[in-house]
């Protein structure tokens, strides 16, 4: 067997009969392929309570065992975050590397980052997952060698990590915070400068691999930006960590800025909410939310609560929001299609930009009024300056200057009203 390919046994326990129990393990198996990982088995058992012990019940761990040896696997995966104690018993019990689903997203997390602040997030994360688990994942790495052969992140964040004292660690996730708070300081100046600016914010979430990247960068292209605008998209899981904003001019002159966040997805490891909390706080400041939806996912309705609940946590509410039921094209759905704040479209195949820019308009646009002003013909820079920034409808002359009837915000039409005539 090759020693670089990982193959891992998937475990999961229903509890009480969970309704998304199943797709929760079909996530958990995304989540592994995301990380070169090959599922070969599932294990799965239904109780009424976690085994506080090993999280399944004691005359599972024989079954795991043998399959794991059967099927010739290297790693158990279990489908819930695990306290460090079900660890040690898990690895000593079954003599192999087990890990859970925190590990595993925290491991994708530390992979996708790009940006120094992501990055610095995802260990921050990473190390208060460790610093309860040391000793359990030390008596394991010493036992493995390692993390997942896979090139497993976690042996970067693992064994270096690990040899370092608890004293290190605690140092360490001080030293992030402070850094952090700084990050976030700069984040929340340049906030302040664009609700200044007046310039409405639109913000796009959702859960992970729903289509936010695409829609953004068909957005993009439909406004003709410059390619290197377009911000990176794949199908899969998580990949995009960074939050982008760009900034989109309409051919009448105006123009939002829209900003997308990192995906959503079940039992997101809460240490990982904690720490990307200043950019999911990106969404806190938006005049409109999209929320974009798999609508071909059939469990997207589980979805949209898993975001909801999210943003939530993190004090996200009470923002208008137009649902984007996207991918409709794979669900056989009718597109484009609107319906109130609802729009099915597809943004792969570009269909239903249109109505999306129409949906957003009325929602952001709507304290901007048609009004005439007559501009002195020595006042040319206002002239220019509404030529530049409004959208001219009309332009006239007469004996007293400029005629322009124009679509302007509340506060331009307040600050230039000494020349309105209408």
């Amino acid at each position: 067997m090759d020693p670089f390919i990982e193959k891992a046994i998937l475990v999961g326990v229903n509890l009480r009969n969970d309704l998304h129990f199943d797709y929760s393990i079909e996530e958990l198996g995304n989540l592994a392929e995301a990380l070169n990982v090959e599922v070969v088995g599932v294990v799965t058992q239904n109780l009424e309570r976690i085994n506080p012990s090993h999280y399944v019940g004691t005359g599972k761990i024989e079954e795991i065992k043998n399959f794991y040896d059967e099927a010739d696997a290297n790693l158990v995966i279990f489908d819930d975050e695990l306290s460090p104690s079900q660890i040690r018993n898990l690895e000593r019990d079954m003599e192999c590397k087990v890990i859970d689903r925190t590990m595993l997203i925290l491991d994708i997390f530390a992979r996708r980052a790009k940006s120094k602040e992501a990055q610095m997030q995802v260990e921050l994360a990473q190390l208060q997952y460790m610093l309860p688990r040391l000793v359990g994942l030390r008596d394991s790495l010493s036992r493995q060698g390692g993390g997942t052969g896979g090139g497993f992140k976690n042996r970067g964040a693992g064994e270096t990590k690990l040899e370092l004292d608890r004293r290190k660690i605690e140092e360490q996730i001080a030293k992030l915070n402070k850094e952090l708070e700084l990050v976030k300081e700069q984040r929340e100046t340049q906030r302040k400068q664009r609700r200044k600016s007046e310039i409405p914010i639109v913000s796009i979430v959702g859960y992970t691999n729903a289509g936010k990247s695409t829609i953004m960068n068909q957005l993009l292209n439909k406004i003709n930006q410059d390619e290197h605008k377009q911000v990176f998209e794949k199908n899969m899981l998580f990949a995009t960590l960074e939050t982008s904003v760009r900034q989109i001019t309409l051919p009448d002159k105006k123009s939002f800025l829209l900003t997308d966040t990192v995906g959503f997805v079940s039992k997101l490891p809460h240490h990982l909410v904690k720490a990307f909390r200043s950019t999911l706080e990106e969404a806190r400041d938006a005049d409109l939310l999209l929320h974009v939806v798999d609508a071909s996912n059939a469990e997207n309705q589980y979805m949209m609560e898993v975001t909801n609940d999210t943003l939530h946590a993190v004090g996200v509410e009470d923002i208008p929001t137009i649902y984007v039921f996207n991918k409709a094209d794979l669900a056989n759905l009718a597109y484009p299609y609107v319906n109130n704040n609802q729009i099915w479209m597809s943004a792969n195949e570009g269909a239903g930009l249109d109505e999306l820019l129409q949906l957003i308009r009325q929602h952001i646009f709507s304290d901007y009024v048609t009004c005439t002003f007559c501009i002195p013909f020595d006042r040319g820079d206002i002239v220019s300056y509404l030529n530049e920034s409004a959208h001219i409808l009309e332009t006239a002359y007469d004996e007293n200057g400029t005629v322009l009837k124009v679509e302007v915000h509340e506060s331009t039409a307040q600050k230039y009203k000494k020349f309105r005539v209408n």
